[in-house]
């Protein structure tokens, strides 16, 4: 559901911004606006970054090889901080270097009647693309708060896509009202004013989407519901008895790596071990349908070396101990 309704969104936004970019440019033209031309430059930056997460879905659904064994899903993951940096510097620090040279050298507006109807026309247009991705991000959410959903992402689609219509909007109004305060005062300072703010409102959104990006580049865990619900399907008290240790990594994502020690009964065979195992993996594929890499280790549940952790059973210079 995430990668079809991202790619939904992307489509939609990317519609929305292409339409834009060459109204605001238009405007530009007649009136010589700042805001106006932060505001296209930020519209065709948004562009180019839509492009940049359809092409990412399209290289992450590549099959597995020989040199990348657990597939290409981590390529999402990179083209969204591709998009956070084009995000920072085409459409941040431009903006705010139009504003400061606005600022301290001001221009009359020419045709501000122009202006007035892209940003309303573009208002319309961000609209609607940020409700295409507000609907498509709402079944994702769950029951999470909006912060808590754009924090726990693990697919970068929607919420890159719903921070920059968000942005959008927001820009949107702050060159509205820099236009509209530069016609009835005559004074272009504040046009500029308008285009610093929608700078700083960019950086500001880029440096959000570059910390959640990076996190899941490093290597982001399951979310804590996900690994109770694996533990559970792990343990049938019959032959796996516990879970000592488990470890889960997003290779993508819809691609969840496991790697688990499960204790098992000392007098059971070794074929009643690896029979046990083989319904284990069912089990947490069937409760967990993203976990595609399961690997598990079994041995005898000991007390002392589940409360040492995974990183401390071995001692220094030989193997673990058993």
């Amino acid at each position: 559901m995430s990668t079809e309704g991202g790619t939904k969104a992307l489509v939609a936004a990317l519609s929305a911004n292409l339409a834009i970019a060459v109204s605001k440019f238009t405007a530009f033209a007649f009136t010589g606006s700042s805001s106006m031309l932060a505001e296209g430059v930020h519209s065709l930056a948004d562009s180019g970054n839509q492009v940049l997460l359809l092409v990412g879905g399209k290289r992450a659904a590549r099959e597995a090889d020989s040199q990348h064994p657990f597939g290409y899903g981590r390529e999402r993951y990179v083209y969204g901080f591709l998009v956070a940096i084009v995000l920072f510097s085409v459409g941040g620090l431009f903006a705010c270097y139009e504003g400061y040279e606005k600022i301290h050298d001001p221009h009359e507006l020419h045709g501000w009647g122009w202006a007035v109807g892209v940003l309303v026309f573009a208002i319309l247009m961000e609209g609607w693309s940020f409700l295409t991705a507000f609907r498509e991000a709402g079944k994702a959410k769950g029951g999470h708060s909006w912060v808590q959903y754009i924090r726990r992402a693990k697919a970068p689609e929607l919420p890159v896509v719903l921070l920059e219509d968000a942005g959008a909007l927001i820009g949107l109004v702050l060159a509205l009202l820099g236009v509209s305060l530069t016609v009835i005062t005559g004074d272009g300072v504040w046009d500029g004013v308008g285009t610093l703010c929608i700078g700083l409102l960019l950086v500001a959104i880029a440096i959000v989407l570059a910390l959640e990006t990076k996190s899941l580049l490093i290597g982001e865990s399951a979310d804590k519901e996900v690994v109770a619900q694996i533990r559970d399907a792990l343990v049938d008290h019959d032959t796996v008895t516990d879970v000592i240790h488990m470890r889960t990594l997003h290779l993508g994502p819809e691609e969840l790596l496991v790697a688990a020690k499960i204790a098992v009964n000392a007098e059971d065979s070794a074929a009643q071990v690896a029979e046990a195992i083989d319904a284990a993996e069912v089990r947490v594929r069937r409760a967990v349908p993203i976990a595609r890499a399961i690997y598990l280790e079994p041995d005898i549940f000991s007390a002392e070396k589940a409360a040492a952790g995974p990183d401390r059973e071995a001692t220094p210079g030989g193997p673990a101990q058993h």
